[in-house]
Order: structure tokens, then C-alpha cells, then sequence
């Protein structure tokens, strides 16, 4: 489907796969300004970022399909190839492969002259990572298509919406330090999203004979624990101390960072891979070909300040110090109204299933340290993501959860109306379960949050079981 038609240079057309993702829709942006006419293949054209939608002519259709491919490249100077499987899917090698099979072919059939390529730092002699090495493999297949082919490689991408930038500004503003595995001490060297589409930009530019990988990294050698610390320091957080630890998979790895940060597992894998080995720089033959980015590429502390400007690192602190104190009036006002002693309580009729008096104190103190954890992190994502209307509507739910919560040791210990006891607990084991779902699109979030849920239900049925025994 083809949409308004763009203007600059008609001598001039690039075609942008991967337009919706965030190093695309950069390079889009950056090909406008210089004058190009930008085209771009999309699986849904609604996903065009709304910022480009109105300058680009948006084509819809599937790069698996050769067709699709086949009218996005006509007539266009230069191609780039922005699309990689971030996903868990166990077959992401075999997609990225054919993808990259049917884009070189359509390429050479449409007489495309450049095709520009973005994969990952690595070294040469280790054996990569498996999202890694596919990377590298779609690269070879580019460079073999008969089209001089530019893959440029770069390492963490430092920008506001990058994913590896907001992995690494979540994990420094929410954790006070970090216990992680040996590839917190793997050499890293960060790229600002502004130098790295400075090169991918130029590279269409290129003399036909270069038809190669290139490094490219900004002027920084850092490991990931640094990276973490730097950031803290530049944002005035604090220190940040680091232990690594040799236990901990990808898996266990990805899963802790869906937990902590926005970023979900299956995307956080792939990112946590490709820090398994060092991510370094060996050449710099593209700055001698195309030229440095304006003023040289930016250093890690100035990329970070560039790319966290519109943000406010002390959020999370902000709203976990809210919702902890929601959570801790709601535990002051229970622990008020609860009497464990009281003669009525120890004549009342009661299952053998009732825990002990001392159990209660620390379910309910681990719970609520739960309630706090996921809430925090829950709403801080979605204030982070502009969506304040979702956010008031947790904040809603989850006030009427802690209002159910104190209000049931009220109910039962200084009314003793074990009817409305039941009641209430049933709506709070409801309330409860309501808020797992919420949480629950993130997997990880939701089974932290389940003892909540659990726990409640089980205090319903208690409550009713009191209440049938002592009518």
C-alpha cells in the first residue's frame, strides 16, 4: 500500500526495512533531512512512527515474501536492512537466514546499488552466542548477494528508546548495586544512536569495491558494571557496587531483567547474550572512508546525558516511597485492629489447617514487601511509557486492594463479624487476583506477585471455615 509521496532528491531513494524499530525510524529521519526520498516495507503501516508517516511512501507487506520485497526495491539507490529476530522463537536463526536470502536476491534483481547493514561488535576467535553469530551469518549472506554490501557493526546503542539503553538505565536506577554473572566484567564499547546512524547513513556513499564489515564504537572501553556505575554518576545517583557471581544463565539472567526493568525476556536474552564476549572495535577503516560524526563520536558520559535529558532518574524512587507508604499505612492500620490474644479468638471453634499466630506477622511483612516490589516496578514502567491513564487505573486498583486489606482486620478483630469477614476477604482474594492479572503481562512480575493472590484466597476459605464452625 503505498501512501503520500515523499519529497527530495527523486535521485536519490532509500529503502528502510525496519522502520518502526528504533534505529530505523532514526535512519529514516536522518536520510529526510539530508534530502533522500525514504521508502519504507512494513508488516502495518498504523505502526509507522506518526513523526514520518505523512514524508515516506510506506509499502506493506512481508519480507519473507519476495513479491513484497520486490516492489519495495524498485528503483530504489540504496537499501537498508535494519531487521533481526529479538524474539524467543527457537527457529529466529532460520527466519533471520531466509529473510536475508530473499532481501540479497530481490536486491540484485532490482539492481539496488548499496545495501547497508547493521549487526553486532564480536571477536573473531570465540564461539558467538547463537542471536550473535546469526547476525554475523545474515551479514555474509548481504555481502555474498552480488550488491556491495556495508555491514556495520556496533556494540550497546546509547539512546533514549534503545533497548540495551533502557536495560542499562533501569538496572542502574533501580538497583543500588548489582550481583550478576562474569559478563559484568566483559569489555563493552558504547555507541551513541546518533554516531551510529551517522555511519549507517554514510555508508550508502561508499565506493562499490568496499564490499566488507565495519567496527565502529565510540571512544569509551568499558565493562557493563562500569557502564552502570558511570551512568549513576552522571545522573547523581549514588554509587553502585558491583559482584559477579559465576551460577547465573541467559535465562536466570533475562527473567531477572524482565522482573527489574521494561525490557521482557525474550527480548532481554538476545541483549544479555551478545554481552558474553567483548564488544570492541577493531578497526576504524569506515571513519577514514565516510568521515567521523561531527565533533567525533560522543563519549559515554555525554551520550548519556544526551540520551536520558527527558527523564527523570528519580521516578522509581519516587513512586516505590509512594506505593511503600500506601503499603505500610495499610500494615499499620491491620496490625492496629489485630488482637491474636483475644479471649473470643481463642474460644472460636478452628480447622486444623490454621497456621500458628506466629506465622502470620512474617507472611504478611514478606507479602507486603511483594505488594511493594511489583507495584513500584509496574508503575513506574508505565509512567515511563507516557501512559498515565493505565497508571492511574493500577494506582485505583491497587488502593482499593489495600483498602480491602486493612479494612478485613477491622471487620474481624474489633467487629467479629465473621459473615462480613468472609465477605471482605472474598473481595480482597478478588481485588487480588486483579491485580496479578495487570501485573501478569509481564510473566516474571505476575508469578512474583501470585503468593499475594494465593495467600489471600487461602484467608478467604480460613475466614469461612471460622465463620461455618462458629454460627
Amino acid at each position: 500500500m503505498s501512501e503520500a509521496p515523499t519529497t527530495g532528491s527523486p535521485d536519490r531513494v532509500a529503502l528502510v526495512t525496519g522502520v518502526t524499530g528504533y534505529i530505523g525510524s532514526h535512519v529514516a529521519q536522518r536520510l529526510l533531512d539530508e534530502g533522500w526520498r525514504v521508502r519504507a516495507l512494513v508488516r502495518d503501516a498504523d505502526k509507522v512512527p506518526t513523526e514520518l508517516r505523512d514524508r515516506i511512501d510506506v509499502i506493506e507487506g512481508d519480507a519473507h515474501d519476495e513479491d513484497s520485497l520486490g516492489r519495495a526495491l524498485a528503483g530504489a539507490t540504496a537499501a537498508w536492512f535494519l531487521i533481526h529476530s529479538m524474539g524467543g522463537q527457537d527457529d529466529f536463526a532460520e527466519q533471520d537466514r531466509a529473510i536475508a536470502e530473499a532481501f540479497a536476491r530481490a536486491a540484485k534483481t532490482a539492481g539496488v546499488r548499496r545495501i547497508v547493514y547493521l549487526g553486532g561488535l564480536h571477536p573473531d576467535s570465540e564461539e558467538l552466542s547463537a542471536h550473535l553469530a546469526s547476525r554475523v551469518e545474515v551479514g555474509e549472506i548481504l555481502m555474498a548477494s552480488g550488491v556491495p554490501t556495508a555491514a556495520v557493526q556496533a556494540g550497546v546503542v546509547l539512546g533514549d528508546g534503545s533497548a540495551s539503553f533502557d536495560m542499562l538505565r533501569t538496572l542502574s536506577e533501580r538497583l543500588p548495586g548489582s550481583i550478576g554473572p562474569q559478563w559484568l566484567r566483559n569489555k563493552i564499547q558504547p555507541i551513541h544512536v546518533d554516531d551510529v546512524v551517522h555511519y549507517l547513513v554514510r555508508a550508502a556513499d561508499l565506493p562499490a569495491s568496499q564490499n566488507r564489515s565495519f567496527d565502529v564504537g565510540g571512544p569509551d572501553v568499558l565493562t557493563y558494571a562500569d557502564m552502570m556505575a558511570r551512568y549513576a554518576t552522571v545522573k547523581k545517583l549514588g554509587p553502585r557496587p558491583s559482584l559477579t557471581v559465576p551460577v547465573m544463565t541467559p535465562r536466570l539472567a533475562s527473567l531477572w531483567i524482565s522482573l527489574v526493568t521494561p525490557i521482557d525476556a525474550a527480548m532481554a536474552r538476545p541483549l544479555v547474550e551478545s554481552l558474553h564476549h567483548d564488544n570492541l572495535v577493531h578497526e576504524h577503516d569506515l571513519d577514514e572512508l565516510v568521515g567521523t560524526p561531527p565533533g567525533g563520536p560522543l563519549g559515554f558520559d555525554a551520550a548519556v546525558a544526551k540520551a536520558s535529558a527527558n527523564r527523570d532518574e528519580k521516578r522509581w524512587l519516587k513512586v516505590a516511597a509512594a506505593a511503600g507508604g500506601a503499603v505500610a499505612l495499610t500494615a499499620v492500620l491491620g496490625s492496629v485492629a489485630t488482637i491474636p490474644n483475644a479471649h473470643w479468638f481463642k474460644r472460636l471453634d478452628k480447622p486444623t489447617w490454621q497456621p500458628p499466630n506466629s506465622a502470620f506477622g512474617p507472611v504478611w511483612s514478606a507479602l507486603y514487601a511483594d505488594i511493594t516490589l511489583v507495584s513500584a516496578l509496574h508503575l513506574t514502567d508505565l509512567f515511563d511509557a507516557d501512559d498515565e491513564a493505565a497508571a492511574r487505573d493500577f494506582a485505583a486498583a491497587l488502593g482499593l486492594n489495600l483498602a480491602l486489606n486493612a479494612g478485613w482486620s477491622w471487620i474481624f478483630w474489633q467487629w467479629r463479624n465473621l459473615p462480613m469477614a468472609t465477605l471482605e476477604a472474598a473481595a480482597l482474594a478478588i481485588s487480588s487476583a486483579d491485580l496479578v492479572r495487570r501485573v501478569g503481562k509481564r510473566r516474571e512480575r505476575g508469578v512474583v506477585l501470585t503468593p499475594y493472590a494465593a495467600w489471600t484466597a487461602f484467608a478467604t476459605a480460613l475466614t469461612a471455615e471460622l465463620w461455618r464452625r462458629n454460627r
